[in-house]
C-alpha cells in the first residue's frame, strides 16, 4: 500500500522571514492502527505529521496527529496544513470538516497562499500561583498565570520579555504541567506568544494554533476586540490572523507547500 503526502508550512509569512510550522500529511483510504501512524510520524520526524482519510459524508475527513514520539490530542497548524492540502491535492473548494477523536474543527482555502480554520475556544478554568518553579523556568518577571485544558497562558510584561526568555526546561520539568502559553502585548501587533512544552520531545513549539485557540479569548477580554493580529515569537516565527466570535476562534494563516511525494 502507498500513501501519497505532502510537507507543508503554515502560519508563515515570506515577506517577513517567517517559517511558522510544518507537517507532514498524508493521505490514506481508511484510518491504519495507532502504532502504524506512530511509526511513519516517527520516521518523518516533523513537529507533526497529520493522517488524513475520507470521512461518512461529503466534506468530513477524519484526522490524527502525531508528534515523532507520541499522538496529538489537538494540533491546529496540523489542522490547517490538512486543509491546505485537502484544497490543493483533493479539490476541496468548498469548507470541509476534520473529525478527531476530541472533536470537529472546520477550515477552508481562502486563496491560493492562505486558509482559515474554525474551532472551539479554549476557556480559562482558573488562576494559578506562580511557582517558584515557573519563576526560575522562565526566567521573567511574570504578571500572572492561568489554567486551560489544554496549554496554562502566563502573561508577561511585554514583547521584550518575550523575546528576552531562555526556558530552563529541566527546571519546568519539575511541575507536571503539560505546557504554556507565555504571552504579553505586542508591539506592532495585538500580542505576542511562545508555546513552551518541557515534557515531550519538541520542547519549544514553532506556530501554534491550539494555544492561539486560548489566546484568542483570553486577548479579545482584555482588548476589546474580536479581530486580532498576532505573532509567535519562536525562532521560526509565526503569523496568525485571528477572530473571536462567541465561542469559536477563527486563525488565518498563510501556507507554502514544500516538498510532496509517496509513502512505500
Amino acid at each position: 500500500m502507498s500513501y501519497p503526502f505532502s510537507l507543508i508550512e503554515v502560519f508563515n509569512d515570506p515577506q517577513q522571514g517567517f517559517k511558522g510550522n510544518t507537517s507532514t500529511v498524508v493521505w490514506l483510504e481508511h484510518e491504519l492502527p495507532t502504532q502504524k501512524m506512530q511509526a511513519i510520524a516517527t520516521d518523518f520526524n516533523q513537529p507533526a505529521t497529520t493522517f488524513l482519510w475520507p470521512g461518512d459524508n461529503d466534506g468530513t475527513f477524519g484526522v490524527r496527529w502525531f508528534a515523532p514520539d507520541s499522538e496529538i490530542g489537538l494540533c491546529g497548524h496540523g489542522s490547517l496544513a490538512a486543509v491546505a492540502y485537502l484544497a490543493k491535492s483533493q479539490g476541496a473548494d468548498q469548507e470541509v470538516t476534520l473529525a478527531y477523536p476530541g472533536g470537529k474543527l472546520q477550515g477552508q482555502q481562502l486563496n491560493s497562499h492562505s486558509c482559515s480554520m474554525r474551532l472551539s475556544a479554549i476557556p480559562i478554568t482558573g488562576e494559578e500561583e506562580v511557582s517558584d518553579v515557573l519563576r526560575a523556568g522562565l526566567g521573567q518577571t511574570i504578571i500572572a498565570h492561568y489554567n486551560t485544558n489544554n496549554k496554562n497562558i502566563v502573561l508577561l510584561e511585554d514583547e521584550a520579555a518575550i523575546k528576552r526568555m531562555r526556558p530552563d526546561f529541566a527546571k519546568l520539568r519539575e511541575s507536571d504541567i503539560f505546557g504554556y502559553a507565555v504571552t504579553a502585548p505586542g508591539d506592532a501587533v495585538d500580542f505576542v506568544s511562545r508555546t513552551i512544552v518541557p515534557h515531550v520531545q519538541q520542547l519549544e513549539d514553532h506556530a501554534t494554533g491550539s494555544s492561539h485557540a486560548a489566546l484568542v479569548p483570553f486577548w479579545a477580554g482584555r482588548l476589546n476586540k474580536n479581530e486580532m493580529l498576532a505573532y509567535q515569537l519562536s525562532p521560526r516565527k509565526g503569523r496568525f490572523a485571528c477572530q473571536f466570535d462567541n465561542e469559536e476562534v477563527t486563525l488565518e494563516g498563510r501556507f507554502t507547500v514544500l516538498a510532496q511525494g509517496t509513502l512505500g
